[in-house]
């Protein structure tokens, strides 16, 4: 990803080996789905998706496969935990998204997302068992948000925030069983369904042990 690129998302950055180690993560992360341009340097994670590629499954599909797939990199964790960083997204296109997201089997996964929507930067989410949902949550200004994803025994939260210290509670799910809860990859993950392709940077990332005690006091 060159400098400047996409609305100031880009920056110099390193081409990424596999597995993938981030300084500010305790566990290794690997790719999935096409090629995402990983890259990190000066503190960020930098990735792009291509053109029209997503991760989702439309609701009145009769097929559980996703129409088409997004770059994602992801590790699991032990253990409860909070994960979460500073998505700033290169916007051009309906839908472009920088994203935290979390898989615990291959046709159950989650989104927590800054998405152009379509109009407007808005919180998003998905959850995704067999068929996805698909949920605004609230607009926000500019191309830069805080996101966070928790994990509280069996339970995933999602939260987003406009400086990474005051958070809002956007939605708290299951998914899989208990085992395939405890042993979830969560990461980071781009998208442009409807455009030519979608830079994204991550920044601030940050990795904590333990859950959430309360979900809706701003912490």
């Amino acid at each position: 990803m060159s400098e400047g690129e996409a609305g100031g998302v880009g920056g110099f950055a390193v081409e990424l080996p596999e597995p993938v180690v981030l300084p500010e993560l305790p566990f290794p992360l690997r790719a999935y789905g096409p090629e995402g341009a990983w890259a990190y340097g000066d503190g960020a994670l930098t990735g792009r998706a291509g053109a029209r590629q997503d991760r989702f499954v439309p609701p009145l599909s009769e097929s559980l496969e996703p129409a088409s797939d997004a770059p994602r990199l992801l590790g699991a964790p032990e253990g409860d935990f909070r994960l979460h960083a500073r998505v700033t997204v290169g916007f051009a296109a309906a839908f472009d998204a920088g994203v935290l997201c979390l898989e615990v089997a291959e046709r159950q996964w989650a989104k927590l997302c800054l998405e152009l929507s379509p109009d407007h930067p808005t919180i998003c989410t998905v959850v995704t068992r067999g068929h996805s949902d698909d949920a605004n949550s609230f607009q926000v200004a500019g191309d830069s948000y805080w996101l966070r994803i928790s994990r509280t025994g069996r339970a995933f939260a999602f939260h987003a925030s406009p400086d990474g210290e005051n958070w809002t509670f956007v939605r708290v799910f299951t998914l899989g069983t208990a085992a395939e809860a405890a042993s979830a990859r969560v990461g980071f993950l781009t998208q442009s369904p409807r455009g030519e392709g979608c830079a994204v940077r991550f920044d601030g990332i940050a990795f904590s042990p333990g859950g959430l005690e309360d979900l809706r006091d701003g912490s």
